[in-house]
């Protein structure tokens, strides 16, 4: 008789990354984005460093606080005193999110804008050829 096969654990990708440290999974991210730059010559990967390195930290930091909105929502109940009454206000996290998120999108467009940049420089000019060729 044969033995029946084991169900192999399927891991989502989002459950191995929550298992990581912080620091390893800006690591992970820096390399990511690396990974994309890959073809930049020395001088423009050192000029992009810094925006690469604070992108995968934001983006990490952004993950951890979006876990946490999502459990605890993005308000609570608030007082100044005991003898006031309670008041429904936004939490700081989420006003933190906001911010961080702000200036997270504010570095991947400037990533992006350099990647398009450089896309359109790295184009040969214009000899003719083809203007000959089609005529």
């Amino acid at each position: 008789m044969a033995t029946p096969k084991k169900k192999e654990k399927t891991v989502k990708p989002e459950a191995k990354a929550a298992a990581l440290t912080s620091s390893s999974r800006v690591r992970r991210e820096v390399t990511r984005l690396n990974k994309i730059f890959a073809a930049r010559n020395h001088e423009e990967k050192e000029y992009l460093a810094g925006l690469v390195k604070r992108a995968a930290w934001m983006k990490v930091q952004l993950e951890d606080m979006e876990k946490d909105l999502e459990q605890n929502g993005l308000t609570e109940m608030f007082t100044q005193s005991e003898n006031a009454p309670p008041y429904e206000r936004e939490r700081p996290k989420a006003r933190l999110y906001n911010s961080i998120n702000k200036n997270y999108q504010t570095i991947m467009k400037q990533l992006a804008d350099f990647l398009a940049r450089s896309d359109t420089s790295s184009k040969p000019p214009d000899d003719g050829f083809e203007d000959f060729c089609n005529s």
